[in-house]
């Protein structure tokens, strides 16, 4: 409880930090707070707090949100530079708060009313944050359809949990659990519905095939340290919602739904892999690059049943978010040029700190030892086969291949290919620091991945 007063307390406080005239402090308050926030998940581990039967703190739910305020941390200190000139910084960073105390009630909830109220906290400040950069007509319209399909998705979860409380009488996660262990697995037809309307709503929020269209042109359309914070803290939270729903509430469903959770893995692996490699621009590539990860990381749902699927859904989301952090970063500071992969053209010889930087990321996503996206795979790798999934490995890893390609189009542009402009790129002491030390982190939890696995 003491994590969500002090996400939401302190977002009041930046609130009023207009009013009360200390804004020019408030960035040191807001990463105090934020240290504040990551120590009470240490603080607290072990502890298993129950909120009023509507959340359980336990260690799933601290490790989850240690990496996100870990990530928001990092967030503003790469993105200062971007925000201090600005009139409505109080405002943003307010917004990036709230979304963070929402994206915390994600981890935590046992009931599924609590799931609502935390996707609604997370998503409406970022529907905002979409279109913050009102100059540009494409931002409009990246707000636009990101609020359009953000509540066509809202409308689809909401049928869910109606036709769950409806057949079960409950939205409580063990209770229903129980109901679903008591008729082994077969549950009623309206029950299933509202299962797979869930299913629909959650694939929304981390943009699985073909609940994707609104990713590339919301990417893209967004100002690209708000695309950062999306690519980042909305997967994390949402794909930590959606295994808490599985392990907790679904567990002892019949293979009706496995066979639904595997072609949409499937379609979202092939799709989202193939149409990257047809992208120019770099954020649109990434943003089907997210829905590939997407696939890879709902492979976590098939395994929940083990013991450490928990730990590895941690480690994947942990590499992915953090070297996803580092490439949009990256492409802020160097979008003076575009954001197309020419943007990228020469960078070695404008900022060799960046474009080292940049390929350690790009090589963690596309999965080459001995960085940490390589051993996410692997461990997810290893977890299906052990319960059977051959064919949508074999599908993984083929679909992985793909990804090599369009990852080092960008590295190659980076050391290959002449730059255009060779003007020297100039980044800040602690941009420089946040970014090397989050690049090291990608290379340690590779040479030593039992710091997260095996750790809840």
């Amino acid at each position: 409880m003491n994590i969500l007063l002090t996400l939401s307390l302190l977002g009041v406080i930046t609130l009023f930090s207009e009013i009360f005239n200390f804004r020019k402090i408030i960035f040191p308050i807001i990463i105090a707070g934020l240290v504040g926030a990551g120590a009470l998940c240490v603080i607290n581990w072990n502890t298993n707090e129950v909120l009023y039967n509507m959340s359980t703190i336990d260690n799933y739910s601290l490790a989850f949100t240690f990496l996100l305020v870990f990530i928001t941390t990092c967030w503003f200190l790469l993105s200062y530079n971007y925000y201090k000139d600005e009139n409505s910084i109080v405002d943003k960073y307010s917004l990036i708060l709230f979304s963070l105390a929402g994206a915390f009630v994600m981890t935590s909830y046992t009931n599924l009313s609590m799931l609502f109220i935390g996707i609604e906290m997370l998503s409406i400040p970022l529907y905002v944050l979409a279109g913050s950069n009102k100059s540009d007509r494409v931002s409009s319209e990246a707000a636009f359809k990101y609020f359009l399909m953000g509540a066509f998705a809202t409308g689809f979860l909401l049928f869910g949990i109606a036709f769950i409380y409806g057949s079960t009488g409950t939205f409580d996660l063990l209770k229903l659990n129980q109901i679903i262990v008591s008729n082994g697995g077969r549950v009623p037809n309206i029950l299933l519905s509202g299962i797979i309307l869930m299913f629909v709503g959650l694939c929304f929020k981390i943009a699985a095939v073909p609940f994707h269209f609104w990713a590339p042109d919301v990417y893209q359309g967004s100002p690209t340290i708000v695309t950062a914070f999306m690519a980042t803290i909305i997967k994390t939270a949402a794909i930590a919602a959606f295994y808490r729903l599985f392990k907790i509430g679904f567990l002892g469903l019949n293979s009706s739904i496995e066979t639904i959770i595997l072609i949409v893995i499937a379609v979202s692996l092939i799709l989202g892999n193939f149409l990257a490699v047809y992208q120019t621009n770099v954020k649109r590539l990434l943003a089907y690059s997210s829905i590939s990860h997407a696939g890879f990381m709902l492979i976590g749902i098939l395994i929940v049943k083990q013991m450490n699927s928990a730990s590895v859904m941690l480690y994947y989301t942990s590499a992915y978010a953090i070297a996803s952090l580092i490439t949009f970063f990256i492409l802020q500071i160097i979008s003076k040029g575009g954001e197309d992969i020419g943007s990228f053209n020469g960078l070695i010889s404008r900022n060799p700190l960046l474009s080292v930087i940049m390929t350690v990321a790009l090589l963690s996503l596309a999965g080459i030892p001995p960085f940490s996206g390589f051993f996410g795979k692997y461990f997810m790798f290893v977890g299906a086969i052990t319960d059977g999934y051959l064919w949508i490995i074999i599908l993984a890893v083929l679909a992985s291949l793909v990804g090599v390609v369009y990852y080092f189009k960008i590295i190659i542009a980076i050391f290959a290919k002449p730059s255009i402009d060779n003007q020297e790129i100039t980044v800040s002491g602690v941009q420089s620091t946040v970014l090397v030390f989050l690049a090291i982190l990608l290379l340690m939890m590779g040479i030593l991945p039992g710091w997260i696995v095996g750790l809840i």
